[in-house]
Formats: C-alpha cells, sequence, structure tokens
C-alpha cells in the first residue's frame, strides 16, 4: 500500500507564481480566493513521487459492484507548450493547450464479467494542486480514453487548461474499446459494457481519482466538477440524477439527454432522404438563404446571424420552397425533399412512454443548415444529410445522424446486427426500448438530492445544432422547472442558448469560460450574470471574430446599436 501524503502540502511558491503567465495567473488568483489551500510534490525529484502511485485501487473503494483499479504507469510529465495543428475534428480539437508538470497515471478497472471489457482511464495530477478536479465527459459513443489534457467544452481558446490552473483532471474511454472495422456500437452486446456506458463507468472512475488524490496529496479532493459535451453532457446529467453526492458543479453543454429518442429520430430523418428524398448541396444553401432572409434582421441587424430561433423556427416554412408545376433542378425542393425537411422539424412520437414519463424526441430547430463542416461539426451535411443518400447498411459518407441511429436501432435494440431498419417498428421491440431507456436517458427533473447537497447546473444549448436537437436539453430544463419550481431551479441550475452555434460550438460566438463561472456559484455562492461569449480564430493570439451577450433561455441578443461585432451592442431580451 502507498502511505497517504505522497505529495506534501505547501503553500504556493512564489517564484512560480512570477513564472505563469498573465492569464494563467489571473486564472489561478481569481479561482483560489477563499477557495482550497494547494498542495504540491515534495522535494527535488517529482519523477520518484509519481512513480509510488502505481499501487492498485481496491474494489471496496469504488462505490459500486466493481472490480479493483490497476495502474499501468505513473509517469512524471515535464512542462509542455501550447500547440495548433493544422486540421481536426472540431476547432477546439486542434489546440494542445500549454500544460505544466505533472504525474500522468493510465490504469483500467476490472469488470465484474470476464467477458466484459475493463473500464480504462487516464488521471492528470498536477504537482501544483488547487484542490479541486475536473472530470471530462467523452463524445459519441466513446471508445477511446478521454485524456483530460485539453480544453473544458466552450472554453475559451487563450485561456490555459484546467491542468495548467492546477486541477486534477481525468477522463475515461467508458468501458470499451472501439476498433476500425467494427461498428461502434457492437460493445454493447455485452450488459456490462452498456451498463458502464450508461453511467457506471463515470462513477467507477471518479472515486478511483479521489483514491489517487487521496493518497497523492494527503488529503481528498475539496471541490469536484464534471464538464461534458454531447455524450458527455449525457453523462455529466447523469451524474447529477444518479450520483447526485459525487460533484460540486456540473456543466453540460448540448447533451444528448433523451438519447434513445434522439437514435430513433436520427434514425428516422434518415430513412426520409433514401432515394430522391435526399438534399443535395444546393438546395441546402437555398434552405439556408431562405430561413436567412425571413430571420436574420429580426434582431436589428442584418449580421447573418439567426438570434431569436425558436421565433424563426415558429416562423420559417420549407413548404414554401416547394417546386411550382414544370419547376425541377436545384432551385426549389421536391414534395418528398420539403416533406422530409419538415419531418426533421417534427416531434418523433412513441405509442409507449421511456423512462420518467417521456412520450416523443422534439423536432430541430433552424439555421445553420448549410454551415461548412469543420469535419463532423457543420450543419446538415455532417449531421444529418452526409455525402451521399443512406445506405443500409450505413457508409461513411451518410450522415452521422443516421450512422448512429440505424447502428442503435441494429445493434442495441433489435441485437441483431443484420436487421433491416426499414422494416423497424418501436412497437415490435416496446420492452427493449425502455430498458435502453431506463439505462440511457438523463430525463429525470428530480434534481432535489443534488441540490440539497449544494449542487451548481450550468447547461448550455447551440441553437444551430444538428447533432441533437436543442429543444431536448429546454424541455428537460423546463421539466426540472415545472417538478421543483422556478425560483427553487434558479438557485441551483441556469440554462443558456447560444444562437448560430454549432453542436461543437463553431459558427458563432460559443466560447465562454464556464470553469470559473461554475467554481464561483458552487464554491462563493455567486451565480452566473453577464456572460458573454465570443468566437475566435485559430491562430497565434486567438483573435476575435465577434462577440455576444450569454442569454439565460428564453432571452436572446437583441441589437441595440454600434458595433455588431461587439457584445457591448446587444441586450438580452425576451
Amino acid at each position: 500500500m502507498i502511505k497517504a501524503g505522497v505529495f506534501k502540502n505547501q503553500t504556493f511558491p512564489q517564484s512560480r507564481a512570477r513564472r505563469l503567465s498573465n492569464a494563467a495567473l489571473l486564472s489561478a488568483a481569481a479561482g483560489l480566493a477563499g477557495g482550497p489551500a494547494l498542495a504540491q510534490f515534495p522535494g527535488a525529484d517529482p519523477a520518484a513521487s509519481c512513480a509510488a502511485l502505481i499501487a492498485p485501487v481496491p474494489a471496496a473503494a469504488i462505490g459500486l459492484p466493481s472490480g479493483p483499479a490497476s495502474i499501468a504507469s505513473a509517469v512524471f510529465t515535464p512542462p509542455a507548450a501550447l500547440a495548433i495543428a493544422e486540421r481536426g475534428p472540431t476547432p477546439a480539437s486542434r489546440i494542445t493547450p500549454a500544460a505544466p508538470a505533472f504525474c500522468k497515471i493510465l490504469g483500467q478497472i476490472a469488470p465484474l464479467d470476464p467477458a466484459a471489457p475493463p473500464i480504462r482511464f487516464q488521471i492528470n495530477l498536477p504537482v501544483e494542486w488547487n484542490g479541486r478536479s475536473v472530470q471530462f465527459g467523452g463524445g459519441g459513443f466513446n471508445g477511446v480514453v478521454t485524456t483530460g489534457l485539453g480544453l473544458v467544452p466552450s472554453g475559451r481558446f487563450d485561456q490555459p487548461s484546467p491542468l495548467a490552473q492546477g486541477y486534477v483532471t481525468y477522463g475515461t474511454d467508458s468501458g470499451h474499446a472501439s476498433a476500425p472495422g467494427v461498428p461502434e456500437q457492437a460493445f454493447a452486446a455485452n450488459d456490462e459494457a452498456f451498463a458502464n456506458f450508461a453511467h457506471a463507468s463515470y462513477k467507477k472512475v471518479r472515486d478511483t481519482a479521489v483514491v489517487l488524490m487521496t493518497r497523492a496529496y494527503g488529503k481528498a479532493p475539496a471541490k469536484l466538477y464534471f464538464m461534458g459535451s454531447s455524450e458527455g453532457g449525457r453523462e455529466g446529467l447523469t451524474m447529477a440524477q444518479r450520483y447526485p453526492a459525487d460533484f460540486d458543479g456540473i456543466f453540460s453543454r448540448v447533451p444528448v439527454i433523451n438519447w434513445t429518442g434522439l437514435q430513433h429520430a436520427g434514425t428516422r430523418s434518415g430513412l426520409v432522404t433514401m432515394g430522391e428524398a435526399w438534399l443535395r448541396p444546393p438546395q441546402v444553401k437555398l434552405v439556408a438563404d431562405a430561413v436567412l432572409a425571413a430571420c436574420d434582421a429580426a434582431d436589428g441587424v442584418a449580421d447573418g446571424l439567426v438570434a431569436d430561433a425558436r421565433g424563426c423556427r415558429d416562423k420559417f416554412d420549407a413548404a414554401q420552397l416547394q417546386c411550382k408545376a414544370g419547376q425541377t433542378g436545384d432551385a426549389c425542393l421536391s414534395e418528398a425533399q420539403a416533406g422530409a425537411v419538415k419531418t426533421l422539424r417534427s416531434p418523433y412520437k412513441f405509442s409507449f412512454t421511456l423512462a420518467n414519463g417521456v412520450t416523443e424526441y422534439p423536432g430541430w430547430g433552424v439555421s445553420g443548415e448549410a454551415a461548412p463542416a469543420f469535419g463532423p461539426t457543420g450543419g446538415w451535411s455532417a449531421w444529418w444529410l452526409g455525402a451521399s443518400a443512406p445506405t443500409q447498411p450505413a457508409a461513411p459518407a451518410n450522415g452521422i445522424g443516421w450512422i448512429f441511429g440505424s447502428g442503435t436501432i441494429r445493434h442495441i435494440v433489435t441485437r441483431d446486427p443484420n436487421f433491416d431498419v426499414t422494416r423497424y417498428k418501436p412497437e415490435d421491440f416496446a420492452a427493449r426500448v425502455r430498458e435502453v431507456s431506463a439505462l440511457m436517458d438523463s430525463t429525470n427533473p428530480d434534481l432535489s438530492a443534488f441540490e440539497a447537497r449544494g449542487g451548481k447546473l450550468i447547461m448550455l444549448e447551440h441553437m444551430s445544432d444538428y447533432a441533437q436537437s436543442p429543444y431536448a436539453g429546454i424541455g428537460y430544463f423546463e421539466s426540472v422547472e415545472a417538478r421543483l419550481g422556478k425560483q427553487k431551479t434558479a438557485g441551483f441550475a441556469k440554462l443558456y442558448a447560444a444562437p448560430g452555434v454549432d453542436h461543437v460550438g463553431g459558427g458563432a460566438p460559443g466560447n465562454v469560460d464556464m470553469l470559473s463561472a461554475l467554481a464561483d456559484w458552487a464554491e462563493h455562492g455567486k451565480a452566473p450574470a453577464g456572460m458573454v461569449a465570443v468566437e475566435q480564430k485559430i491562430e497565434p493570439s486567438f483573435p476575435l471574430v465577434r462577440a455576444l451577450p450569454l442569454c439565460e433561455w428564453p432571452m436572446w441578443p437583441q441589437y441595440k446599436g454600434g458595433n455588431a461585432a461587439a457584445a457591448e451592442s446587444f441586450a438580452c431580451r425576451r
């Protein structure tokens, strides 16, 4: 066994403070005011202190039935400089932020079922610790270890990472490893692996990380945070609902809340674009231009951004673009294509009830239809339509919604990899659909236990998101208000909406320092107020393109005059 207190508790060294960049120093100072005391590796040999953390974590230290956690490596890692890549699957993934000296721990948690894969994880212990931790959520169907070394969801590009600010950071692969040529959903054939993906792995890794932090620094973390986007956003809400005592603050960006409904809606959206109903790129632009013509100037300025997304959703009808008699080509939509757009924007209704009384998945909104794909990030071309009409089985060129949805129907719902999805009816598999919903859907509106222990929740929806409908998150938040009351909900939970921003944060101002906002609220009782979202170029110094106030739902930014690229030229109004 490793003796507690391998890293000696010390005060913040002044010489180190002088070496911090201005951004990092300001962030550290703001975060430490009134917060936990710092801890640091002892002596002149941090590598030895790091290597001493190789001992396993017993199963008894994990708060769910589990095998033990073994440590494959514990390696001291020296500071590294910021780097920018030429390309990446998301804008933020192009940025490798500067990192301080830290101990990098790689390990895995053994399953109970010998046939189930282990849960792999990475934990990063900074030499200088601020007494806090951040668990990073995953994405998609996971299958790769989330390192915790990058920026947090929505983080500004010009601010230091949580690790550089002194947080312990960690993440997991959620209990399975993806492999080339293997469908992403195939792991769910094993029940334990599927339960780990649903919720158990994040709890188990959290508990393992707390043990290792306590061993390393001689004390448990004073504050624990969870930050996730998309699938990771679902994971964050799942933690608040299933394990309300585990985290002090949770940030959930564009969460796939009603996961079961989303996979069914994504499947339906693919089915209605098979064959001639598939929209060609010029037709996608036709729709996008018509949306801007109808709604762009509604906020007082024509800036290529639909600020009032909900108002535009109620106003715009793609049927007006349907071809007239004798009209063909890309300058209009066929009846089947116009019908496909209507289907995309209509709720997917179940004939039976899912977990927590849910009976439907909301339709998608408007704006950003023709957003250029930065890898798999933007608009209809990435998420709905792909580069070619849907095929069965799904092809890599198909839209992600069809790839994910149809794969879920085959591998998770019907559990028949060769199932003909065109014949699928949820009623025929109602018991299994409910079982999946009970595991996967983070739709429980009862957050009273999370609120009672002082937890804080911030949600952010991107209004040009076509990976998941922002109205799912909006509907969930409203269900929490209905359950707990608006006044009580406002005391611990906030919902923000960013117009024009796509699923992963591109297209419009969507970057904001949510970690500081969350920590201020959880630690000092300072609720978020007056937050500003920015759009930045990914180049040295990360210059600003434009900024907007980040408005609490249902408010949206309305132009009041001045520079249309400046946040102070807008006010949040209903």
